[in-house]
């Protein structure tokens, strides 16, 4: 269970910090509930409830797991999908899970894909363009933490380890 003023990571939101742990009751049943705000957007309040095991919330990785995941970055990542409604769905159940190693695969995947074809002069499509922004701002947001540094300095990183020309812009 996390305390007030805990960061953590909360599903799609990325970096949240939790305000408040109370009970609130909603279609007249009670529950306690998190009371959180994403760190970059103080105005946006969230009630997660505490019991609810369809949402990810995690604790800031520590630098041996941020160590792991770097490791990640070295190996081949997971299958690319051809086919663009299967690989949507396939990829979005990988960010439900919140499993922090397969998002770094797929990270790797996307990244990877989108620096090859872009070498070719195609384009990378557009979904998974979002998808790869969205899903690089928490997870690097959340190693940049653990390591004390920038979430560009996690990205450069991982560029480097994948060996894609640092003039790709995401």
């Amino acid at each position: 269970m996390f305390k007030i003023g805990d960061t953590i990571i909360y599903s799609s939101h990325g970096l949240c910090q939790i305000d408040d742990i109370t009970e609130k009751t909603f279609s007249g049943v009670t529950k306690t509930y998190y009371v959180l705000h994403p760190v970059d957007n103080v105005h946006l309040q969230i009630n997660a409830p505490i019991d609810n095991k369809t949402i990810s919330m995690l604790e800031i990785m520590t630098k041996e797991q941020a160590d792991e995941i770097f490791t990640l970055f070295t190996l081949p990542g997971i299958e690319w999908i051809e086919k663009n409604n299967q690989r949507t769905q396939i990829y979005s159940s990988i960010i439900k899970k919140g499993n922090r190693k397969e998002i770094a695969k797929l990270i790797n995947t996307l990244m990877t894909k989108k620096y090859e074809l872009e070498q070719e002069g195609k384009k990378f499509p557009e979904y998974d363009r979002k998808l790869l922004l969205e899903i690089q701002k928490v997870l690097f947001a959340d190693l940049a933490i653990s390591l004390k540094t920038t979430p560009k300095t996690i990205e450069n990183r991982v560029e480097k380890l994948l060996q894609i020309s640092d003039k790709q812009t995401t």
